[in-house]
């Protein structure tokens, strides 16, 4: 195992270092509970130290104080060659310690695992990263194409005080970059049968949070009205909860169908106009959790608040709504909502971020293939859409086009798409080594 991991430029010190820095990031309480009380400098602070002492100069930018991100720029060997930006947010989810049972700040590693709030999400990836460029440092080793790094704030809320902020407010930084990697792609999924699928994320829904409001005749709570704000604002919601939206294929959806239904052995044409994708998807077992969420718009209603006392009838109410819109689904989206909240609702996006798609037959999809597929031989490479969102969208405003690839090796029944904002979120050491090596070697690839 040695010589094969000096061969590939990965050894010792690098597999040690990914472990102690996902622990130590994972110490650093970061939460953001999107209140603007979230603290990323101690983090930024961190994560500059490392990579200064690697000689690698690193610039901290704040926009709000305490809210603090991290770029440095690597310089490659190929002058003409484009950029490529590698981003990890710093901040995480609030985690309740009291329903955990490992401390979710503790960085604990035990049994082979690292444990904590941003094992997964994504403080892991942040400590691939830093582990990959601080051995190149080490041993003289320079990227192709210029790496630039960005280590930023509040992604887990609006983003306003990272990707955002630096997007609108420090583009230069990010000269040349044409594409980006992130978190949510190239990790293990067991699709059972032995199949071992590793999905990169090529797309993701755009997202559409609304406000709805509903107006009326406020009154004593025991005579009648017909005017009633709340029963309007429940119709309303009722009526979107039980919406079936219609199916809207987009290219990275049609491209994993078409693959997953290649790997399970299944004879279907994706293109065809009678395409009955709800019958694959129930024919794809496991695999089909990849996809079925990205396939159709969707609203979810998440919030409701009307009223301060029993016996009065308000005279609004107001209900929060989680949409996720499908890459060329915006217009359907607001036709729908609008006959959905009927003419006594009104609506309003509380937060929108677009939606993307970035090609799977691009020489940096290639080349992250290649990557996993040497570590993995027996894995397979399949794109697929998030049904989320990453900081992807805001740097999309600077032509840049995203890529969910933050490789894990995980074991059988590791659900790992389940940790992300979830209790006992955890990583093994065993895939950090294994995402470090992918990682290293895709970068030095790409």
């Amino acid at each position: 195992m040695a010589e094969k991991e000096h061969a590939f430029g990965v050894n010792q010190q690098e597999l040690d270092e990914v472990v102690r820095f996902t622990s130590d990031l994972i110490r650093i309480d970061t939460s953001n509970a999107g209140d603007g009380t979230c603290q990323e400098r101690p983090a930024a602070e961190y994560v500059a130290e490392r990579l200064a002492e690697a000689g690698i100069e690193p610039t901290l930018l704040e926009r709000s104080k305490g809210r603090t991100n991290v770029v440095a720029r690597i310089e490659g060997t190929d002058p003409a060659a484009d950029a490529l930006l590698v981003h990890g947010h710093l901040d995480v989810v609030p985690a309740e310690p009291a329903d955990w049972s490992v401390h979710p700040f503790s960085g604990e590693v035990r049994d082979g695992v690292v444990w904590g709030r941003g094992a997964i999400d994504m403080k892991n990836m942040d400590a691939m990263v830093l582990a990959t460029v601080r051995l190149w440092a080490r041993t003289g080793v320079r990227p192709r194409r210029d790496i630039v790094l960005a280590f930023t704030a509040d992604e887990e809320a609006s983003a306003e005080d990272g990707s955002g902020f630096l997007a609108d407010q420090h583009p230069e930084l990010f000269e040349g970059c044409t594409e980006g990697i992130s978190e949510s792609g190239a990790f293990t999924f067991h699709a059972g049968g032995g199949l071992q699928l590793y999905p990169i994320a090529a797309g993701e829904r755009g997202t559409a949070w609304l406000k709805l409001t509903a107006r009326g005749r406020a009154g004593h709570g025991s005579k009648v009205n017909p005017d009633n704000a709340v029963s309007r604002l429940a119709a309303a919601v009722a009526r979107i909860g039980a919406h079936e939206w219609p199916v809207r294929l987009t290219p990275t959806v049609r491209a994993a169908l078409r693959e997953l239904a290649a790997l399970h052995a299944i004879e279907v044409d994706v293109a065809s106009p009678g395409f009955d994708v709800d019958a694959l998807l129930g024919k794809l077992g496991p695999s089909a959790k990849l996809v079925e969420p990205t396939v159709r718009n969707s609203a979810n209603p998440t919030m409701l608040t009307a009223g301060y006392k029993v016996n009065v009838i308000p005279g609004s109410a107001v209900a929060h709504v989680d949409g996720r819109v499908v890459p060329g689904g915006e217009a359907e989206f607001r036709t729908t909502m609008d006959e959905l909240t009927g003419p006594e609702v009104s609506w309003e996006y509380h937060h929108r971020e677009v939606a993307l798609q970035a090609p799977v037959e691009s020489p940096t999809y290639a080349a992250m293939r290649a990557a996993i597929e040497r570590f993995d031989p027996d894995g397979h490479v399949v794109p697929y859409c998030m049904s989320g969102g990453t900081d992807a969208k805001q740097f999309s405003r600077l032509g840049i086009t995203g890529y969910g690839f933050s490789p894990l090796k995980l074991p059988e029944g590791f659900d790992y798409q389940a940790l992300f904002h979830g209790v006992d979120e955890c990583v093994p050491v065993e895939g950090l080594h294994f995402g470090v090596r992918v990682l290293d070697h895709f970068l030095r690839a790409a």
